[in-house]
């Protein structure tokens, strides 16, 4: 098995010198991240790449390579759930040759489109990112043809690899790199580098329970699959990892650490909150461990100057507003306010001027009069109501409570449906 080195990663950042399809994102400090959890905390922005994600590098270095190796290739095939695609698609056509990208029907709307939107022909194909890959093999049938695949390619491993390299320029006092896992390309790419240019600097994995392979297949002492990963982090949802990626890390990673998809959705409205940037569920994971404290505490974080890579920013609208619900009520800053009335014309006005005269935004209400616990003449009126946060909530309930009327609430609301 093609290892990677520290050679290839520096021989994929001198392409990208003089190309304009792949950029040097920034590091920017986050205020809110670093109090949150004691440490000095420099997010890689590299959901700023063109396309909205880092997997431009890996594409752009591997089909330079095929170009240089081989002028009779015509055509390239992939197989995606949405950022590689668009990465292998723009540097395909950059490079001239055509594309064609097979990617799981469920892939966000977006990613298809702007797949579709640097040249490629676009073939939707199966429910998951592993029947994608199937049917994607099937149609590397003529020579011309090269298979770019999104992790198990020491060619796009070695371009994702430069990420490290810009970090240990950008941020020379970093002390842990915190790096999405999914296929394990980016994570081993970027581990190849640090750990050659600076051995004492960590580098941890993140990954989400849903899809929490690395993890699974390190204690496992051998390659483990999921066939249906589920998580809100669909970038990160390959169901495993390659040979090439596992001895990868096996080799570099200091760890891995698991997230739930509550730290996720929580991550991606923090990041949109405070530090002004809309990225993804696979975008958000390693700044998701930031917000767990145990994860923290068990890597001594404190004190440390931590860079997690935010790797993208393609988030559809549906998949943002979901996001963002469910954050908001984990959060409490979404509840649910239940109040009994007599069914009498104006009531729900009334109750509607209260809970406005706190300050807090009623999204939806429905009147409930056909309860079986309902006395007659009664009648429920059920408000969705957006707060600042739990204090803010009680207030509201009080203000209710105190004109005389009966009322519950409830905060888990996304789990009613």
């Amino acid at each position: 098995m093609s290892r990677v080195t520290i050679d290839d990663v520096e021989a994929a950042a001198a392409r990208f010198a003089d190309a304009d399809i792949v950029q040097r994102t920034p590091v920017q400090r986050s205020r809110s991240l670093s109090e949150r959890c004691g440490a000095e905390v420099r997010l890689k922005m590299e959901h700023l790449q063109r396309t909205g994600s880092f997997k431009p590098r890996g594409a752009y270095n591997a089909i330079s390579r095929l170009v240089e190796s081989d002028p009779s290739a015509e055509r390239v095939v992939a197989a995606s759930a949405g950022n590689h695609a668009q990465g292998v698609a723009l540097a395909a056509t950059a490079a001239g040759l055509d594309s064609t990208i097979v990617m799981p029907e469920s892939a966000p709307g977006a990613k298809i489109e702007a797949t579709r939107s640097y040249g490629a022909d676009v073939v939707l194909e199966g429910a998951v990112f592993a029947e994608a890959m199937a049917h994607a093999r099937t149609l590397v049938d003529d020579p011309r043809t090269r298979f770019v695949h999104a992790f198990d390619d020491p060619d796009v491993v070695a371009g994702q690899g430069t990420i490290g390299l810009e970090v240990l320029e950008q941020a020379p006092a970093v002390d842990t790199v915190l790096v999405p896992v999914g296929g394990g390309g980016l994570a081993g790419g970027v581990a190849t580098a640090v750990k050659a240019r600076d051995p004492d600097v960590r580098v941890v994995g993140v990954q989400t329970e849903g899809a929490s392979t690395l993890s699974e297949s390190l204690a496992a002492g051998e390659l483990v699959t999921r066939e249906e990963p589920d998580t809100i982090a669909d970038g990160i949802a390959t169901g495993g990892l390659s040979d090439l990626t596992f001895d990868l890390l096996e080799a570099h990673l200091d760890g891995v650490v698991v997230v739930s998809d509550d730290d996720v959705a929580a991550a991606i409205l923090l990041l949109l909150e405070r530090a002004k940037q809309m990225v993804e569920g696979a975008g958000a994971t390693a700044a998701a461990a930031l917000l767990d404290d145990r994860i923290v505490e068990e890597l001594e974080l404190a004190g440390e100057t931590v860079v997690p890579l935010l790797c993208g920013g393609n988030i559809d609208i549906t998949s943002l507003q979901e996001v963002l619900t469910h954050a908001l009520v984990d959060r409490h800053q979404l509840v649910e306010l239940t109040v009994r009335i007599d069914d009498t014309p104006g009531k729900m006005g009334e109750i509607a001027t209260l809970i406005g005269g706190e300050r807090a935004n009623i999204r939806t209400v429905r009147h409930e009069r056909s309860r079986p616990d309902l006395p007659v003449g009664d009648a429920d009126l059920v408000f969705e109501v957006e707060t600042n946060g739990p204090a803010h909530m009680e207030r509201v309930v009080e203000a209710v409570r105190e004109a005389g009327y009966e009322v519950t609430f409830r905060t888990d609301v996304g789990s009613r449906q």
